[in-house]
């Protein structure tokens, strides 16, 4: 058995797996797996990648989380350099920032779905 990817629900899979294209330098559509409904997107070199399908029940979680209402069963965490400068490429790529902000050294955004996504710069070695 091998994890190829997570799976990412949206009302439309072609425009989130644009906005990850646009975030994620270097990754590419892969093998052909680019059509309205699916998408399946991979780093360079290979290895786990991201897949997106279209859903049209989805309704995007609540961040943060709030009793009875649409729960995030899943986030991306992605690494950064400079957490200002990729905030801000990530807004001007189509993201939000989330009003809840429970760290300094981590910034939790929304994709064009409203998925929640953090970037975050790694402590120093």
């Amino acid at each position: 058995m091998r994890l190829t990817a997570a799976v990412l629900d949206a009302p439309n899979a072609r425009e989130l797996a644009d906005f990850y294209l646009r975030l994620l330098p270097g990754w590419r559509v892969w093998r052909g797996q680019d059509g309205q409904d699916w998408v399946h997107i991979r780093p360079p070199g290979g290895g786990t990648g991201l897949s997106f399908q279209t859903e049209p029940a989805y309704r995007p979680p609540v961040w943060p989380s709030a009793a009875d209402r649409q729960q995030m069963m899943i986030h991306l965490d992605i690494e950064v350099d400079d957490l200002e400068r990729e905030t801000a490429r990530a807004v001007a790529g189509g993201a939000r920032l989330a009003g809840f902000q429970p760290q300094d050294d981590v910034r939790v955004l929304l994709d064009p779905a409203g998925h929640p996504f953090c970037l975050y710069t790694a402590p120093p070695q």
